[in-house]
């Protein structure tokens, strides 16, 4: 719901946004929310709910399939940030099977 936070529903500086105001359109009438956005409640998901393991696999994904920079976290809030740099190193990890 718009306003409750992610993770563990704690209060904290992510919270679900008003669909709206992050949705992006990519040639096509459906909205797509922003790639931005999409990292900061998996972030703060994970962060702070363990069993949400999930969520910080799909942001080393995201990064790898969108080819994001370490210094994407930039663009993100503060408070996931370091996370995201963290995700961002491993992200550079080749995976081998």
């Amino acid at each position: 719901m718009v306003g409750d936070f992610p993770g563990d529903g704690l209060p904290k500086p992510v919270a679900f946004p008003e669909p709206e105001t992050v949705a992006e359109y990519r040639g096509e009438d459906i909205p797509y929310v922003s790639l931005k956005s999409l990292l900061e409640l998996k972030l703060a998901s994970g962060m702070t709910a363990a069993h949400r393991l999930q969520d910080m696999a799909d942001v080393i994904q995201l990064i790898r399939a969108n080819q994001l920079a370490a210094n994407y976290a930039e663009r993100l809030n503060p408070y996931v940030g370091d996370k995201y740099r963290e995700l961002w190193q491993a992200a550079q990890v080749e995976e081998e099977y």
